[in-house]
């Protein structure tokens, strides 16, 4: 479409092979072929920048890894290796740090039922030793049980906390294991609107399993999370 002037008016033309370069003149009863070729030629615009931009994203997550500079310091011999103070602390050392700071859980009562993982770690329920001995079957160091605080609620103990390789941040996993409760179901909503309200997002450093008394924990959806996100 061309844009042209006549007596202050802003003037449309249509321009296709058989009316090149001028093009035929659009009347204001057909406003609507105006938008329509305007939208058309702001729309290939826009895909031809974001093609541009999605194969130079493309080019770099080909060439990049989350742990690239910490591959330098690795790769250095190991005598350099001592010399060296490296710009960011190694994920191990961070991890190695994180696990050995004590903490106190939430405790359990002594009328609660005793399970116990393979390691010996108590847990609350059949399927939290089954997570637990998922998690240690791979090496994934965690925290069970690790007070956090969300405001203005006070304290919570979040079932499984991990440190990111990626981002060296914390993730939470809370699983819900009795969803056909009506009341346990609304106290599980709240707290995961009291993570949101702390900026603890499931997808991004909250994690979320769930279950009724019908439908157990689906060992492939476990799987599928923790290649994901750990």
């Amino acid at each position: 479409m061309r844009l042209g002037k006549s007596q202050g008016c802003t003037q449309y033309f249509h321009c296709s092979e058989a009316t090149k370069p001028s093009g035929k003149y659009i009347p204001k009863s057909d406003v609507e072929l105006a938008k329509k070729l305007a939208q058309k030629a702001y729309d290939e615009k826009i895909l031809k920048l974001t093609t541009k931009r999605l194969r130079q994203l493309e080019l770099i997550i080909k060439d990049y890894s989350d742990d690239e500079i910490t591959q330098i310091f690795l790769r250095e011999h190991q005598e350099r290796q001592k010399l060296i103070v490296p710009v960011e602390e190694l994920y191990q050392q961070k991890l190695e740090k994180w696990i050995s700071q004590p903490y106190s859980g939430k405790g359990f009562g002594e009328d609660d039922i005793v399970i116990t993982t393979d390691n010996g770690l108590r847990v609350r329920s059949k399927s939290e030793r089954f997570m637990a001995n998922y998690f240690d079957s791979l090496g994934l160091q965690y925290k069970y049980e690790c007070p956090l605080i969300l405001k203005p609620y006070g304290t919570v103990y979040p079932d499984f906390t991990f440190l990111s390789r990626r981002t060296g941040e914390k993730i939470y996993w809370e699983h819900e294991g009795m969803m056909d409760n009506p009341e346990y179901a609304r106290n599980a909503t709240k707290k995961i609107e009291l993570y949101e309200k702390n900026g603890i997002f499931p997808g991004e450093n909250l994690i979320l399993t769930f279950e009724t008394s019908t439908q157990v924990l689906d060992k492939k959806i476990l799987e599928a999370l923790v290649q994901r996100y750990l």
